[in-house]
């Protein structure tokens, strides 16, 4: 679990904020029936009429922190406690995989869970944000020590993406690309 005080997390100067002083710093949008900080039910693409399929509505992340932003905090908060010695590459991946088992653990034995997680209490959905967001920093923190820029990748990674998974292909198919036959 990343370092915190029990009350909040370090900012970007390491002083500890709470959850909301941190959302109020990063202007984070509430909308109504937000969980986290994040609207429910934004639509980024709308339902289709006429009994043609029905894309559901898409969840939306806040604008802020962008990826660098989180990169930025964590190596200010590891510069301030001194812990750049520890932080090494191998060293953050295995604590990558610790935070990835927590994750596990809140979903662990509860069957299927439906997308936006009805049935979990406010404060169930909470150690989930926190879980995930300790499997994000270390993620960051692992591609910055590694020189990987993640957004580039991601960019690069998609596009190749597109190219295995043709959607004239694979739709509504779960097969690896190498199932599939031209």
């Amino acid at each position: 679990m990343m370092a915190t005080n029990g009350n909040g997390a370090a900012g970007i100067n390491g002083d500890v904020q709470s959850a909301s002083s941190m959302n109020d710093a990063f202007a984070v949008k509430k909308h109504s029936g937000s969980v986290n900080g994040a609207a429910a039910e934004d639509s980024c693409h709308s339902k289709q009429q006429n009994g043609e399929d029905k894309k559901a509505d898409r969840f939306s992340f806040s604008a802020e922190p962008t990826v660098e932003d989180i990169r930025r905090m964590q190596a200010e908060f590891t510069d301030e406690r001194d812990w750049n010695q520890f932080h090494q590459p191998r060293n953050l991946l295995l604590a990558m995989v610790g935070e990835v088992g927590e994750v596990s653990e809140l979903f662990q034995w509860r069957g299927e869970v439906a997308e936006g997680l009805p049935d979990w209490t406010d404060s169930e959905r909470e150690h989930l944000a926190h879980e995930l967001s300790d499997v994000l920093i270390y993620l960051v923190e692992l591609a910055e020590k590694c020189r990987v820029d993640l957004p580039q990748a991601v960019l690069r990674k998609m596009a190749l993406n597109r190219l295995k998974y043709p959607a004239s292909k694979v739709h509504g198919s779960a097969k690896k690309y190498t199932e599939y036959k031209d």
